[in-house]
């Protein structure tokens, strides 16, 4: 039962060729052409009418012929007439989901002529569509002309919508038998320190405010788990603001905006394959294939362009209960064998997905309610396909706001975080061994091959290392100091270890320096804007004392290095060992500054400088909306490391990354154009490998934590992965640094 809104081009609402069609043979033969009458006789309405009743309404309807892909009547929008499909196929859908097709002998816009002034669905010409077409004003002239005719009509009409009423509630209570109804019609809503009594089905959004502090809210936390504003309340609990001045916030906005762009996408480059690649906080990275076949200037315009339109009219996001077995079809029938193949593994039975239009892909977590919500995005080209600019809110409100400068697109653009060649080979021998997506690296495990994985990826890894050490050999006659740096838990520490032996084999003699051990005091440390230490801060580095050793250590004298004491924050300029450059020795610095050209100034000239920099880089996707977020792989090393080794609890760390991104995005990407080597330290397997001791560990945040959501949707990525036991990792792994067993000593 459908009403919908207005004619779409031209042919639906004003006279056609065709339109005459009926009177001329009226007058010719006094009936109405035999291919109406026969499409007439199907339909459930006009099919209990006599054929002079019939005949009748055939003479009060308009005949017209509507072009393929008009879209007749549209949701919400007034209208005042049902169209009689007399051949063709016409599609419906009711905010954005296809209900059905009718074809000749079905009829839409009931409803206009029981008085409901506006659409219920839209109506779209799938095919040329040929429809007999009765106005409401027409219909009141055969009132008073025939009466009866009227009254016989309407009756048949309401009979007939009655029946499909019936079949609805039917089907709703098919339904219901399979899901548990509501055991109370009150519950109790705890929120901040009010306790509210709601009606069951409340939506969160109702309960919640807006914005806090000027930061939009983007979902609730129900019990500290991230829940879409659209959900309905069902149980006690307590419940809180999720704001987009978090990352957990801004990661929800992220997936909203990608699910926009999927469906634009599919409208306006329907051959051309996209998806969403990693989060770099205030914009996101874009793939497109093929390459060579887009326009990315042109392409960029209309996906901006189409977001904006989905932003204006405020198109609806859903989120959809499927059967398993039903949204593996689907995703294969559409071409997603990302996703398709990750369901191959589910345990469960039933899958969320969420919709955007015609566009469907896996829920790895809420989306906004509607597009409404998303404002000033921008589309440009980016060496890796296309970067989506989130606009400036976002940057401003991002928990590393400050750290991040305006022109981040043009940087980004310039030189991109999470691209380079050697991280353009990883992801062609991941794709030459079928290992493309989560669901295939599940496959591949289940097919008994991760001995095999896990030895190519370690094989791969000491041939670029080895081809680092090859270069560096190169410029033996000039380099004298290799400087490293990467974010944390990039796996520097192990990376300087199997450097050592690559170097050694080419004659050369690593000496390392840590950039820690020149720390100032505690108290001379620069505060940030919050008033708490800032220790990754390039000032937190005495370089005046640095300096000083650099040189003397370069003019082949011997010098006693510095120490920090950590325990008591305390300084030693002396502390430290003993070094002397010989002839075959270079020196290296490992730190977090250590590609910044302010640390050594002139102490070093460039020639003598070799720069490194490290990161895991390439990360496997789930489907073509949701990938491994690089900074999650890091933050999970992190928690193993810190737990396994250290025995910091996993919300310890949580707790502590803000800072640590903040450092690293303000002191260690700005130079990342300016390194000699850029190595990339993911390995394909180690998220399977973290998974078996990071599931405890991140069980053992509370719910009640600040750190809870992140850890459940930590929890959340790495249930995705089939866990793989540590027994095959070679004890030179860089994944060893963080799970321990390693054959180097730290």
């Amino acid at each position: 039962m459908i009403a919908a809104g207005r004619p779409g081009r031209t042919g639906a609402s004003g006279p056609t060729p065709r339109e005459d069609a009926v009177s001329r043979e009226r007058k010719k033969g006094g009936r109405a052409p035999r291919s109406t009458l026969a499409a007439m006789a199907r339909n459930p309405i006009l099919s209990k009418l006599t054929p002079a009743e019939q005949e009748s309404i055939a003479s009060v309807l308009e005949r017209l012929t509507i072009p393929a892909g008009t879209v007749v009547v549209r949701e919400d929008e007034p209208g005042d007439f049902m169209d009689f499909i007399l051949d063709g196929e016409a599609r419906v859908r009711r905010s954005e989901i296809d209900l059905k097709s009718l074809t000749a002998g079905d009829h839409y816009g009931e409803l206009a002529m029981v008085g409901v002034g506006r659409r219920r669905a839209t109506a779209e010409a799938a095919t040329v569509l040929t429809v007999g077409r009765l106005r409401r004003g027409r219909f009141e002239e055969l009132a008073r002309s025939d009466p009866a005719l009227a009254f016989r009509f309407l009756q048949l009409l309401v009979n007939v919508m009655g029946d499909r009423m019936a079949a609805v509630t039917d089907s709703l209570a098919d339904l219901l038998r399979y899901r548990s109804l509501p055991r109370r019609a009150v519950v109790e809503v705890r929120l901040d320190d009010r306790v509210l009594s709601v009606s069951t089905g409340t939506s969160l959004g109702d309960l919640l405010p807006g914005e806090v502090n000027g930061a939009p809210v983007m979902a609730g936390l129900v019990d500290g788990k991230p829940v879409g504003l659209h959900m309905p309340v069902v149980c006690d609990g307590a419940a809180a603001p999720l704001t987009l001045n978090t990352w957990e916030g801004q990661r929800i906005y992220c997936r909203t905006v990608g699910l926009m762009l999927l469906e634009v996408a599919r409208s306006v480059a329907p051959g051309t394959v996209v998806k969403i690649g990693p989060n770099l906080g205030p914009s996101m990275v874009v793939s497109v294939a093929p390459e060579e076949a887009i326009d990315r200037t042109e392409l960029a315009r209309r996906l901006e362009e189409g977001m904006a339109a989905l932003s204006s009219r405020a198109a609806p996001f859903r989120e959809e209960l499927w059967t398993t077995a039903e949204a593996r079809a689907h995703f294969r029938d559409q071409g997603w064998h990302e996703a398709s193949d990750l369901l191959r593994g589910s345990r469960s039975t039933l899958s969320v997905l969420l919709s955007c239009g015609q566009v469907l892909a896996l829920s790895c977590g809420p989306i906004l309610p509607h597009a409404g919500h998303v404002k000033g995005v921008r589309v440009v080209t980016h060496p890796s396909g296309l970067l989506v600019d989130l606009g400036d809110r976002v940057r401003r409100l991002l928990p590393v706001g400050p750290c991040i400068p305006e022109d981040h697109v043009a940087r980004e653009v310039a030189c991109p975080r999470f691209a380079s060649e050697m991280s353009a080979r990883h992801r062609a021998w991941l794709e030459a061994m079928k290992v493309d997506s989560i669901g295939s690296f599940n496959a591949l495990c289940i097919d008994g091959q991760v001995a095999d994985l896990i030895r190519v990826a370690e094989g791969f890894h000491e041939k670029e290392l080895s081809q680092v050490a090859d270069a560096i050999a190169k410029r033996r006659a000039n380099v004298r100091v290799i400087t490293i740096a990467g974010p944390s838990s990039s796996g520097k520490t192990t990376f300087i270890k199997r450097l050592t032996v690559q170097l050694a084999v080419e004659g050369i003699r690593p000496v390392n320096v840590s950039l820690d051990d020149y720390f100032v005091d505690r108290e001379k440390t620069v505060r940030d804007e919050r008033g708490e230490y800032d220790f990754e801060a390039l000032h937190t580095i005495d370089q005046a004392l640095l300096r000083r050793h650099l040189r003397a250590l370069l003019d082949g004298e011997t010098v006693r290095t510095a120490r920090y004491d950590f325990r008591y924050g305390k300084s030693l300029p002396g502390g430290g060992q003993e070094l002397r450059l010989e002839k075959n020795c270079v020196l290296v610095l490992e730190g977090i500054h250590g590609l910044n050209p302010a640390l050594l100034g002139d102490s070093v000239a460039r020639s003598q400088l070799y720069k490194i920099f490290l990161q895991p880089f390439t990360t496997l996707p789930l489907d073509r909306l949701e990938s491994v977020c690089p900074s999650d792989l890091r933050l999970l090393r992190r928690i193993v490391r810190d737990r396994h080794a250290r025995g910091y609890k996993a919300a310890d760390s949580i707790g502590r990354w803000d800072s640590v991104r903040r450092g690293e995005i303000r002191e260690i990407y700005p130079h990342k154009g300016g390194a000699d080597a850029v190595f990339d330290t993911a390995l394909a397997y180690e998220m399977a490998v973290l998974k078996v001791y990071a599931e405890r560990y991140l069980l053992e945040v509370t719910d009640d934590h600040p750190a809870f959501p992140t850890a459940f949707r930590l929890r959340q990525l790495i249930d995705r992965f089939v866990a793989i036991y540590p027994d095959h990792v070679p004890p030179t792994s860089i994944i060893r640094e963080f799970i321990g067993g390693s054959g180097f000593e730290y």
